[in-house]
């Protein structure tokens, strides 16, 4: 395969001035609107990029949303229609896996991500998120899990069953979310959307409603009892936050806390660390317009009660997909979340300390980035879309 080199600049990241130009430098779609603290929004570039070569290794893929490394080297790969497959060592995707539950394919929705169990060494079980029909014509973002068995070169998963139902269903194929992630205690986040309607997103403010939030469950559905409103009338007991848009990039850090960007409409990209119990605004606070440009609800981006996000963007970079940096290819980026741009078809970089973001780089990559994960051998692996639906995975090095 043709191996592709950027060259970003002549040597990698040394640093990052506080003066320095932002990554971003379009006009921002709501320029009367002002972060909360310095560093919120628009923070420097490194003084020196990076220079970093891409390299595919899997083609043949279409319409791919979520990928997995499992133990040997070997990536799972979900594709929206409904296929889960193998991509062997040497680059090849192998035949549909069976077993995958049944998913509502369209628009956002079909089969998502995917999810190695905390215990896969053992009991050899994936999580799957998907859009799953529901009754009368309606959808909702579903969570199954299932035993991966392989007998030569097939694979198929066995005593699949749903453990998370988003609830209440709806008509549209917009704003499923959804990522998943295992924290250290063995616990499963997962994040959907709010289905972007205006009658549904006003439901992400609505703790008895399983929409536009991250949720918190045992890796068998049951609820953890330490979850924040397990004893709260009326509440879901398996919400772990509430506020939110929609969340399709996840990752933990080097302290097993949960991290997400979520979408904006109209500018509004958000970094944010959900914490338990905490409102983070959506959609009575926010940094977005309305995509007609005209602003949202009231215009608020602060009110008391709510959480403000880490990091936000205007214009949006449309995030899918994140993975914490934590291998020596790359050592000024040790630590540093890496956000798949879809909008803006980019890898973005982003140095943190102190849970704030003190820099943010911007790796070229000319084609819209669904999913990020760093393998076993410290490289950096992209899930891309091409056109027509095409997907490949390309492995990012130092140059």
């Amino acid at each position: 395969m043709r191996i592709l080199t950027i060259l970003v600049a002549a040597a990698t990241a040394l640093g990052t001035s506080a003066h320095a130009a932002p990554a971003d430098t379009r006009p921002p779609n709501a320029p009367d609107q002002r972060p909360a603290f310095p560093g919120q929004t628009r923070a420097p570039k490194p003084d020196r990029a990076t220079a970093v070569t891409l390299t595919p290794v899997a083609q043949g893929l279409q319409n791919s949303w979520g990928m997995a490394f499992l133990p040997d080297g070997r990536i799972l790969v979900t594709e929206k229609a409904g296929a889960l497959r193998i991509v062997s060592t040497d680059g090849k995707p192998g035949r549909p896996v069976g077993g995958v539950p049944e998913v509502a394919f369209g628009g956002q929705g079909g089969l998502l991500d995917v999810a190695l169990g905390p215990e896969f060494a053992t009991d050899r079980m994936i999580f799957l998120s998907f859009s799953e029909r529901r009754a009368r014509g309606t959808n909702g973002t579903s969570v199954a899990r299932g035993r991966l068995v392989e007998t030569g070169d097939m694979a198929r998963l066995e005593a699949v069953e749903v453990i998370f139902r988003q609830e209440p269903a709806w008509t549209n194929q917009l704003h499923f979310g959804s990522r998943l992630v295992f924290a250290p205690d063995g616990k499963l986040f997962v994040t959907v959307g709010e289905r972007s309607d205006r009658e549904t997103r006003v439901q992400a403010q609505d703790l008895s409603s399983g929409l536009g939030k991250v949720f918190r469950i045992n890796p068998d559905g049951t609820i953890p009892p330490d979850n924040p409103f397990v004893a709260r009338a009326g509440a879901l007991p398996s919400i772990w936050s509430y506020g939110h848009r929609n969340m399709q990039s996840a990752a933990l850090d080097r302290q097993g806390r949960l991290w997400t960007v979520e979408h904006g409409p109209r500018g509004g990209d958000e970094l944010n660390r959900p914490q338990a119990g905490l409102n983070y605004g959506w959609p009575e606070v926010t940094y977005g317009l309305e995509y007609s440009g005209a602003r949202m609800g009231r215009g608020l981006t602060q009110r008391e009660g709510t959480e403000q996000p880490a990091y936000y963007w205007d214009p949006v970079i449309a995030p899918s997909g994140m993975a914490l940096y934590s291998g020596t290819l790359f050592p000024d980026w040790r630590d540093a979340f890496l956000v798949g741009g879809l909008a803006t078809q980019d890898l973005v970089v982003l140095r943190m300390k102190d849970d704030r973001v003190v820099g943010e780089e911007r790796i070229p990559v000319g084609a819209r980035v669904r999913d990020v994960r760093m393998g076993p051998d410290g490289a950096v692996y992209l899930l891309t879309e091409q056109d027509r639906g095409g997907s490949r995975i390309l492995r990012l090095t130092p140059n």
